[in-house]
């Protein structure tokens, strides 16, 4: 939302995150309906390159997905290492003629034993602090569609076209 900044050699760039003049066209509660309303007028032949999906009102989801334990975290931990001792395992192989079972064992058992080590000295840093486990995300309350300024009437156009399109009329 700001002006091209000089390039090198006094040349003008701009950034593909931002329009010169933006004005908005309309204002969804969800992802999908703004991008219903571009890939409407995208159908239409509108230069949609001049057009940008804005999320604002950031907020952090976090869903509690379980309670951690010892045992828990020395399991994940074992896992996670076998997982990685596979993998240096399987790479050790192609670069020798030994006895590619020992080689792909042994670094299952030395991963195993690493992560185990590591998730539990991680656990235990925590001092019960945090006893579940998680997943989170950071979403948008409100989408904004913002259309350059010079094409800004010909997208409102085109957006009133669509069932249920709401192209914001105070903007």
């Amino acid at each position: 939302m700001s002006m091209p900044t000089p390039a090198a050699g006094g040349a003008r760039a701009t950034s593909p995150l931002r329009l010169q003049f933006p004005q908005s066209l309309a204002v969804y509660d969800e992802y999908a309906a703004a991008q219903r309303a571009v890939d409407f007028l995208s159908d239409r032949k509108f230069p949609v390159e001049q057009c940008m999906i804005v999320g604002t009102d950031l907020k952090r989801i976090e869903r509690i997905t379980g309670r951690l334990t010892t045992g828990k975290v020395a399991l994940s931990g074992v896992l996670s290492g076998l997982w990685f001792g596979l993998f240096i395992g399987v790479i050790f192989t192609l670069f020798t003629a030994e006895n590619t079972v020992v080689i792909v064992a042994s670094t299952m058992l030395f991963g195993a034993l690493f992560g185990v080590i590591w998730a539990l000295v991680g656990y235990a840093a925590t001092r019960g602090q945090r006893d579940f486990s998680s997943v989170t995300e950071v979403v948008a309350t409100r989408y904004e569609v913002l259309v350059e300024h010079k094409v800004a009437a010909q997208a409102r156009e085109l957006l009133s076209q669509l069932p249920g399109g709401r192209p914001d009329p105070f903007a």
